[in-house]
């Protein structure tokens, strides 16, 4: 793997965590959003990440080339990519008793959005950590670089 490779794949997983931590942001800004521009309480948004396109099928080849003995020095990841933003339908609405609020339903309930900060702050903490892993990563094959560079002086 060449150094620019390396210094790829880095910015790569630091554009995806910093996307990340956009959405989770966006998130907590929402988390109590009763109406959106449709009418309909906010929804919970996820990053879908995925790997760069290689020059390999699936984790399934490495495995196979593995046990075959097959040389699979020439394989090489690319990175991460955003394959989307999705809504979180999985996760349960909440529901609160307000009457007075202009959301209320006819019993008197206000449907709140999925958003959980105790979730969100979690994964925020993860995806900083991420980015900082990328960020230590890219540092260091720079500095490998630039040692090489001395080295040929």
């Amino acid at each position: 793997m060449s150094l620019m490779s390396s210094l790829n794949i880095s910015a790569s997983g630091m554009s995806a965590q910093r996307t990340r931590m956009d959405i989770i942001a966006q998130n907590v800004a929402n988390v109590n959003t009763t109406r959106d521009e449709n009418g309909e309480p906010y929804v919970r948004k996820t990053v879908v990440f995925a790997e760069r396109a290689n020059n390999f099928k699936n984790f399934e080849s490495y495995l196979t080339a593995e046990r075959t003995g097959i040389s699979y020095k020439n394989w090489t990841g690319t990175g991460v990519k955003i394959t989307g933003i999705a809504e979180d339908h999985v996760t349960a609405m909440k529901t609160v008793y307000d009457p007075a609020h202009p959301d209320a339903n006819e019993e008197g309930y206000v449907t709140l959005p999925n958003v959980n900060t105790i979730t969100e702050m979690t994964n925020l903490i993860d995806a900083s950590r991420s980015y900082e892993a990328n960020v230590t990563a890219f540092n260091a094959t720079k500095n490998m670089a630039l040692k090489g560079l001395e080295l040929a002086n």
